[in-house]
């Protein structure tokens, strides 16, 4: 990540220097401004495309306006008629050029900045609802249910219970398993958990969401497996519909409480509502895609990708699943949003500012590890990714 930057960088003051330049020089041999301008802006579009792609994002396809000459000129143009409509507003009221050019520089930078992630959003949703071919997936059970648990004595076994009702009148007897995972808990949640009928994996201390999950996901013997909430704010009808669409090929099916077709049963606090709406524009740090929300607590995978997206993440908190999009986006999967029937539970554990917080560091976190690749595959989990396109297709 370091070095990326000190290439964008380096390329960004050469082509801002060429800018300046350039227009400069033309303007001092008795150019018109606007001809000056638009010539001055051409040849640093070229130095910035040029050196872009040869030295900061060789060979990164998260980069796509690089790889998209297209892409690239449209948001030099709009950059550039800012540049210019800025050098004829303030060339009414002053005559020093340089410092005109420079506040220019600067409005048209901040476009570009801007058109260039709304590109980026638009074609990675693109990318994400193309679904891929891909052989059956393997394992005992057709459904997997991962219910991370923490001090949930008073909610699991019902939770359990409900769950196994619901999934076995849908699906049969024995199609699926609930794996509770007890994330340290001193209440006895384990104890209920198991005699609900669950299957239980017991964390010695309490290690977070993030940890839970990932344990209840790498545990799993399903073809698709889905994790939610112990209170079953997600009813399980929501599951079968996950299920579903995994079935129907998807990769990954997230809820969405942003859906626009989304049941808000009984809403959250006010403060927690515009906590999940910051942290969901945090999320933006990170991410490409444009996610209506990447927070929700219940998504699906194959069981196959899920743990190769698993075995990866790095985060024991809640920004988890901020992971899961990033190597989403990365690794080139298909994605579905779905709309959610959500009933809020009074009293819950979240703690918004804390929480939100906590979310922060970890995108930092996750930031910097990305640029150190850590979230690259490592040979034997392309395999899974790459080749079973490959077997399906053939």
């Amino acid at each position: 990540m370091r070095s990326r930057l000190r290439w964008f960088a380096l390329v960004g003051l050469l082509a801002t220097t060429v800018d300046i330049g350039v227009f400069l020089a033309l303007a001092d041999r008795g150019w018109a401004w606007w001809w000056a301008d638009a010539i001055a802006l051409a040849a640093a579009a070229i130095v910035g495309y040029t050196g872009n792609r040869q030295f900061t994002f060789r060979g990164e396809t998260s980069a796509r306006w690089v790889s998209n000459p297209s892409i690239f000129a449209a948001a030099a143009v709009v950059a550039g008629a800012l540049d210019m409509a800025i050098m004829a507003a303030l060339l009414t009221r002053y005559e020093a050029l340089f410092p005109i050019k420079s506040a220019a520089i600067v409005g048209a930078a901040t476009v570009r900045w801007f058109v260039y992630r709304w590109v980026l959003f638009n074609q990675v949703r693109r990318d994400l609802a193309v679904r891929r071919v891909r052989p059956p997936a393997t394992g005992r059970f057709r459904l997997s249910v991962v219910i991370p648990a923490y001090n949930e004595a008073d909610h699991i076994a019902r939770s359990v219970r409900r769950l196994d009702t619901d999934l076995s009148a849908a699906l049969g007897p024995g199609q699926a398993e609930i794996i509770v995972v007890d994330d340290g808990s001193s209440d006895g949640t384990a104890a209920r958990a198991s005699d609900a009928g669950a299957r239980v994996v017991v964390q010695p201390t309490n290690q977070g969401k993030g940890a839970s999950v990932r344990a209840g996901v790498l545990a799993a013997e399903g073809r698709s497996v889905v994790f939610t909430d112990a209170d079953l704010a997600y009813p399980p009808r929501l599951v079968l519909s996950i299920l579903e669409q995994l079935e129907q090929g998807w990769d990954m099916v997230v809820g969405s409480r942003r859906h626009h077709h989304t049941n808000t049963l009984v809403r959250a606090r006010r403060i927690r509502e515009l906590g999940g709406r910051f942290v969901n524009w945090l999320t933006h740090l990170v991410l490409l895609g444009h996610f209506r929300d990447t927070q929700c607590g219940i998504k699906g995978f194959r069981t196959d990708i899920a743990k190769v997206l698993f075995e990866r993440t790095r985060i024991d908190g809640w920004a988890f699943d901020v992971e899961l999009f990033l190597m989403a986006e990365q690794d080139q999967l298909s994605l579905q949003e779905l709309p959610v029937t959500v009933e809020n539970r009074p009293g819950s554990s979240v703690r918004v500012v804390a929480d939100s917080f906590a979310l922060l560091v970890d995108l930092v976190r996750i930031r910097r590890w990305v640029g150190k690749g850590l979230y690259r595959p490592d040979a034997q989990q392309a395999r899974i990714l790459m080749t079973e396109v490959e077997q399906g297709l053939g």
